[in-house]
């Protein structure tokens, strides 16, 4: 019986952006990218697109998972991901915006559910 791989893996777009995505092949994925025709695709007009990360699950389901958990991710956290700086990693995930719980803390100011864009 055959073990299949899934692959969690971003691909760089030739505007800088970054497209992650769930495969079980990473090199036919990729070719996909930068081959099909199917003009509503996110790639479609952003190509050549170039692999620069992917881990493999033996579980699909952790793979999936994996996958939200990093589109959900900042710009910056996805670049700490393709360095394998996991430090950083942490260090973006600490809430520093001026409503966080942190500055509730310490500066006693009002606590605001706002969400920001994820930019930093």
């Amino acid at each position: 019986m055959r073990i299949l791989n899934y692959f969690v893996y971003i691909v760089k777009c030739i505007d800088k952006s970054y497209y992650t995505g769930i495969t079980n092949s990473i090199e036919r994925r990729v070719y996909e990218h930068n081959t099909l025709i199917d003009d509503t695709t996110y790639t479609y007009d952003k190509r050549p697109v170039t692999l620069v990360f992917y881990e493999a699950f033996k579980d699909v389901n952790q793979a999936i998972a994996f996958e939200k958990q990093v589109k959900g991710w900042t710009r910056k956290k996805k670049e700490a991901l393709i360095e394998n700086n996991w430090a950083k990693i942490k260090e973006l995930a600490n809430c520093i915006n001026s409503t966080s719980h942190l500055n509730y803390i310490k500066e006693g100011t009002p606590f605001d559910s706002a969400q920001g864009d994820k930019t930093q």
